[in-house]
């Protein structure tokens, strides 16, 4: 049985392994349990023993606007609606702002189109070399 919770308490990194797939330089599981901290807002699916099988995430100024980073669901997951769900929980928790944005690839946007979501130019910039998680300097 599949458990949707947008809390993190308990969330250990060694729940979190598997995600990332196919990233030349994947986050670590404890790189990837800083990013759930440090997000505005998560939302995880979870099988009844803890074992996170997706997530997705949302930076945010609280105000206006939010952006949603990052959807993962493991491979033995996909295509059995978790992602689906995993974005209309997040879309909940984000519809008082005035935009929500995502970047995704074009196969993608069928999948995000269901959600109201409509296609838009973007620009952006891709640091291959720190995709494992480099902390920002202050």
């Amino acid at each position: 049985m599949i458990v949707y919770t947008d809390a993190l308490e308990g969330v250990q990194a060694e729940q979190l392994k598997g995600f990332f797939v196919g990233w030349p330089n994947p986050p670590s599981a404890e790189t990837h349990l800083r990013i759930l901290q440090g997000s505005a807002a998560v939302v995880l699916a979870k099988e009844a023993d803890g074992q996170v099988i997706g997530f997705i995430t949302a930076v945010s100024d609280g105000v206006l606007s939010a952006y949603i980073p990052l959807l993962e669901v493991l491979p033995a997951y996909q295509h059995q609606g978790v992602g689906g769900e995993l974005v209309k929980r997040m879309l909940e928790k984000l519809r008082e702002l005035y935009m929500v944005d995502l970047i995704c690839d074009a196969e993608m946007e069928p999948f995000y189109a269901r959600f109201g979501m409509r296609p838009y130019h973007a620009m952006f910039i891709r640091n291959y070399d720190r995709q494992s998680g480099a902390a920002l300097k202050s």
